[in-house]
């Protein structure tokens, strides 16, 4: 992005070229269609001020009174005329315009949600909903009928130049000087104010982003009494914002002030030069009168390039941030993804994994295991261990940086994720729900499931318990990421969901924290069932709910320190065992501490 900001403004102009020709390109029927009709309507245009000199010199001044009706006649033809093709221009312009906001969003839309997890990591929500809400709507200005009549503008002032040409070289040459000086300027102010439009962009994001976390937290703002601490951080982002705006408008005003006082010294000349000539009776009274009014004609482009000029830079500023998105390389366009997966057996293998997020920092290192079809195996370690970052690897959200995970002897790195992720089940430690109904939410990892499917994955889960007891059951609204849920029912209906895509490897991130233990105990039965035949991996900090895997790994500083059974590990006497006895005093005491307080009562 910094270097962006460095170049000068005709190269930043260059390096969206071939975007603009590319939106260009496809409506060019259009814009042609549109080119047309408003070069219709600028020749009607000036029927009215051609007609002033016939009407002054020859209809009034020499009395030639059967001149009249034709007169008004090729005025009021030329009036309905430039009527209809404004109204041509608009219908075919500005739904073209519309239409290629609603295709920039989705193509924005869909290439962001096939971009890497970490690009997620790394970009607030809210700056993501504004790249693709609100940085393509200055497109209309482009492709609808701001650019339009910015270049209709310019062909009438052409054809008003040869007139007043014709009329008096003298007054033309004295104003044009004058109007390409004030173009020149109007221009070199405008690179200026990119960078403001382009910066207000990115403002406008933090701001949404931050009013997104905000709104979404409303029950932690109230339970820390913190509305007063959000008011203020989100006073100040609107502040920036309107600092921005006030600057965008400061020069705008500007260019709009200087504009008029300019063009108004060339109006004072003209009257001063035209009336002389009048005396001198080079000119006449019509012809001076037609001479203005196409003089308006010359003039009218920069007051049009002061109003559609902020709106086509705002548009490429748009477009900037727009490339920026578009240039991330999509998860599915990694050259190297290239082998499809048919249906696999999930054995997994990590090779001496090294993984890190910021450079210095490994998260993961020599990090070696197998885990063989069928099996369980659980992660276990304090938090921050890597073992988050492990599961993220399992599933392809990232790919290491020396060494290799491998499904069934293939390494990851090189498999298409569509052809693999279709056999994952995932429930993560964060529990996402849509703002959809408890059905439709079971039903996302499997949209054409039949309703025997879907409820045999509810009674898995042990959902029904819950979702009988609402007046619309299956179709209750769980609300914006299932607020309306408590933390064990969204993880029940995440449960759900996983276990209805039936998939060969299954991870299970905390998929029981937020249970209370008689509940956890009926889903463990369920999701024994569920990891029959399947690859599964469990991290859970609630180590008697992974004594039956298969192998327990233990993490601490990206390292596996510890590796075998429950028993084994508790026979060794190392880091698993020194946690499973501090867990089971722990909920000793706590158990014994509820006793006394039932006692006490």
């Amino acid at each position: 992005m910094a270097e962006t900001k460095k170049k000068p403004g005709p190269a930043r102009l260059r390096a969206l070229m071939p975007d603009l020709i590319a939106l260009v390109k496809p409506r060019r029927g259009q814009l042609l269609a549109g080119l047309v009709l408003i070069i219709i309507s600028r020749i009607a245009s000036l029927a009215l001020p051609a007609s002033s000199r016939f009407l002054i010199d020859d209809v009034i001044g020499r009395k030639q009174y059967d001149m009249l009706n034709p007169l008004v006649a090729a005025v009021v033809l030329a009036t309905i005329v430039q009527a209809s093709c404004s109204f041509a221009l608009a219908q075919i312009l500005s739904k073209a315009a519309q239409r290629l906001i609603t295709e920039m969003r989705k193509k924005i839309q869909i290439h962001i949600g096939r971009l890497p997890v970490a690009y997620f990591d790394t970009h607030k929500t809210g700056e993501l909903v504004s790249r693709i809400m609100n940085d393509v709507e200055g497109l209309r200005n482009l492709v609808g009928t701001g650019l339009v009549e910015l270049l209709g503008g310019v062909l009438t002032a052409i054809l008003a130049l040869v007139v007043l040409f014709y009329t008096s070289a003298l007054l033309t040459g004295l104003a044009l000087v004058i109007v390409v000086g004030v173009s020149g300027a109007l221009f070199y102010f405008f690179n200026k104010l990119r960078p403001v439009f382009k910066e207000r962009g990115k403002i406008q994001g933090e701001v949404t982003g931050r009013l997104q976390e905000t709104l979404g937290g409303a029950r932690v703002i109230k339970g820390y009494r913190a509305e007063e601490r959000e008011e203020a951080v989100f006073a100040k982002g609107v502040d920036r914002l309107l600092a921005n705006i006030l600057k965008s408008l400061t020069g705008v005003s500007a260019m709009s002030v200087s504009a008029v006082v300019i063009l108004g010294f060339v109006g004072a000349i003209v009257m001063w030069i035209g009336t002389n000539k009048i005396i001198e009776g080079t000119l006449t009274l019509g012809q001076f009168i037609t001479f203005t009014a196409f003089l308006a004609f010359l003039i009218a482009p920069i007051f049009g390039i002061v109003s559609v000029g902020s709106q086509l830079t705002e548009a490429l500023a748009g477009m900037e941030r727009t490339k920026e998105v578009l240039s991330e390389l999509r998860e599915d366009q990694d050259p190297e993804r290239t082998i499809d997966m048919t249906e696999i057996d999930g054995r997994v293998e990590f090779n001496d994994v090294f993984f890190q997020y910021e450079e210095g920092k490994p998260v993961l290192q020599d990090f070696s295991f197998v885990a063989e079809p069928g099996t369980v195996t659980a992660l276990v370690g304090s938090s921050g261990s890597g073992k988050s970052t492990t599961i993220g690897l399992i599933a392809s959200f990232a790919k290491p940086q020396q060494g290799t995970v491998s499904i069934d002897g293939i390494d990851l790195a090189k498999v298409t994720l569509d052809s693999y992720r279709t056999q994952l089940g995932v429930v993560l430690q964060e529990t996402f729900l849509f703002d959809g109904t408890i059905r439709e939410n079971v039903a996302f990892s499997k949209p054409n499931a039949t309703e025997e499917q879907i409820m045999n994955a509810i009674r898995i889960a042990r959902v029904e318990e819950f979702a009988e007891k609402f007046p619309e059951r299956y179709e209750t609204i769980v609300g914006e990421r299932g607020v309306r849920l408590s933390g064990g029912q969204k993880q029940r209906v995440a449960i759900a969901r996983a276990i209805l895509a039936d998939p060969r490897i299954l991870i299970l991130d905390e998929a029981t924290s937020s249970l209370d233990s008689e509940s956890e105990m009926l889903i463990q039965a369920g999701l024994a069932h569920l990891m029959k035949g399947r690859t599964t991996f469990v991290i859970a900090h609630r180590l008697s709910t992974i004594r039956r895997a298969d192998q327990i790994l233990v993490v601490e500083n990206g390292r596996i320190v510890e590796r075998g059974s429950h028993e084994v590990l508790l026979e060794a006497g190392g880091r698993y065992a020194d946690l499973y006895q501090r867990q089971y005093d722990l909920e000793k005491n706590l158990f014994l501490a509820e006793g006394e307080g039932d006692t006490v009562e």
